[in-house]
């Protein structure tokens, strides 16, 4: 069974970071793009940043550029991402998916959910101010 699992979220305050894990298990994801979106309250579902699996290329959201990165180990089967410079915006519930053969770049593409290979089950993220 293909299963993403996210973790990390939490409470923090604007400045503070946090660092979300999707730690991946049930197939070889080698194929594949990661990439994390969230959906604030009451919001769509936006992108906010991709790697590919062997972590040689990323993609981010300009209102995460500077602030957020994204990351893979192998190894651990895990994406991470890590998020500085928290702003009570950046509050949402935060998702990673799995998407073959596509390019960092291609997750950044907006497209239906059910495009889409391999889902988590979301992760709380909340900022305050």
């Amino acid at each position: 069974q293909v299963q993403l699992v996210e973790s990390g979220g939490g409470l923090v305050q604007a400045g503070g970071s946090l660092r979300l894990s999707c730690a991946a298990s049930g197939r070889t994801f080698s194929s594949y793009a990661m990439g994390w979106f969230r959906q604030p309250p009451g919001k769509e579902r936006e992108f906010v940043a991709a790697i590919s699996w062997s972590g040689g290329s990323t993609y981010y959201a300009d209102s995460v550029k500077g602030r957020f990165t994204i990351s893979s180990d192998n190894a651990k089967n895990t994406v991470y991402l890590q998020m500085n410079s928290l702003k009570p915006e950046d509050t949402a519930v935060y998702y990673c998916a799995a998407l073959r053969h596509a390019t960092a770049q291609a997750m950044g593409v907006m497209r239906p959910r059910y495009e889409y290979d391999y889902w988590g089950q979301g992760t709380q993220v909340t900022v305050s101010s």
